[in-house]
């Protein structure tokens, strides 16, 4: 990027931002400070049921898989841990992996479980993990979140996020309150096995890979759940995990309202969980759920520093780490742009019924460049200016290729 014209747009910004009262130096602080999890699942190309098409030089062992994302911290400074799915990136030695990961500037998110996969097991989830019918299967599967917490535990993690392809595909297939209740009862069993000082995100999901009934579909059975298991489980809301149309902002009011907000899985989405890079067809909502986030937690209905921030998507088509550098910019142009709103205007136009007032406020924040702001904060943070025309112009998938190999495919996946 030319240096020059990023001084003058930002400066000219920051005399507009100045007329209004606001603190750019102050804004530029916020923004550095917001990091964002990058999942190890999401640095392979991804794929679907009709194929997988492999870029080439992508990760084969989870150390390679922190090089990537250590790799995007120093570009982006915009990412300074790693979420790990478990079995797919189970750590050899942990110690060597922490300090790797520590080596690289990265720590550890939320750990996340995976009994949707058998993995050679000696029982199966084909008919569900832990809403089985079958108590040894739910056992199983009870232990193999417990054994995720102990890897967690020797890596720093602090939480656990937990997903459940539990469901049915017909009518009659499964007892639907039973189902519910022995996956209420496992839950209770891994919420007692976590630290005092960690954190349990149950994830919802409406369809997929059950189409007539999933046992956690959305956010009220999420959180009806969650209140059973205790005051240290949440709700994690995966944008991607809705139905069309679905206001996933009032979602997050109301979540934050109760206390009840986990944290975030960043994608985006077209018809339903389709993966997609953030803030790629939903700039908008995606600015009106950090519009919420940031209301909510001035107003203290739930503090910003108890909520996780995670990506989770995966691409067919895109460079994985392209994208994942896209998606962490998203997310920072829509937190920065939210950073904007004239709470007090607002909320005067709110009380008052001045829906056009109301819109105008904040249309007048989203429509404003922040991409000024962005790079500054990146820059002042030690980052690159144009974190993907650098890692474009420094032919960094081609050194990938060259290094592991055209045919490499992430391991795990």
């Amino acid at each position: 990027m030319n240096t020059d014209f990023h001084a003058r747009s930002f400066s000219l910004l920051s005399e507009q931002l100045d007329a209004k009262g606001i603190n750019p130096a102050e804004l530029v602080s916020w923004i550095s400070s917001f990091q964002i999890a990058v999942p190890s699942w999401a640095l392979g190309a991804g794929g679907t049921r009709f194929g997988r098409f492999s870029i080439g030089g992508e990760p084969r062992n989870l150390e390679e898989k922190l090089e990537d994302i250590g790799l995007l911290a120093k570009l982006t400074k915009r990412t300074d841990a790693v979420s790990l799915h478990i079995p797919w990136d189970i750590p050899q030695d942990a110690q060597a992996v922490k300090q790797k990961a520590a080596s690289l500037g990265i720590g550890f998110d939320a750990m996340n479980s995976n009994t949707f996969q058998d993995y050679g097991q000696p029982l199966s989830y084909k008919m569900g993990s832990l809403s089985n019918s079958d108590a040894a299967v739910r056992a199983q599967a009870v232990e193999h979140n417990l054994q995720v917490i102990e890897i967690g535990k020797s890596l720093g993690s602090k939480g656990l996020t937990v997903w459940l392809a539990d469901g049915s595909n017909f009518p009659g297939q499964a007892h639907i309150r039973k189902a519910l209740q022995w996956t209420t009862d496992s839950l209770k069993e891994i919420y007692g096995g976590m630290p005092a000082d960690w954190k349990l995100l149950l994830e919802y999901k409406p369809y997929e890979p059950n189409f007539y009934h999933t046992v956690i579909p959305d956010w009220g059975t999420s959180a009806l759940i969650c209140r059973q298991l205790g005051d240290r489980a949440k709700v994690l809301v995966d944008l991607g995990h809705h139905l069309p149309n679905t206001n996933i902002e009032q979602i997050v009011a109301t979540l934050m309202h109760q206390n009840l907000l986990a944290g975030f899985h960043f994608n985006d989405s077209k018809y339903g969980d389709d993966d997609l890079s953030t803030g790629s067809v939903k700039p908008y909502q995606l600015f009106l759920i950090f519009c919420e986030l940031i209301g909510g937690s001035a107003e203290g209905a739930q503090a910003w520093d108890s909520i996780s921030w995670m990506i989770d998507a995966s691409h067919n088509t895109k460079d994985p780490l392209e994208d994942l550098i896209q998606a962490l910019e998203a997310i920072s142009q829509a937190y920065a742009k939210a950073l904007l709103v004239n709470r007090e205007k607002l909320n005067q136009c709110q009380i008052s019924g001045d829906v056009v007032g109301a819109q105008e406020v904040l249309q007048e924040a989203f429509l404003t460049d922040v991409r000024p702001l962005v790079r500054e904060a990146r820059i002042q943070s030690g980052g690159e200016g144009d974190p993907l025309a650098f890692y474009r112009s420094e032919k960094i998938r081609e050194k990938l290729i060259a290094k592991r190999g055209k045919n490499a495919q992430a391991s795990g996946l």
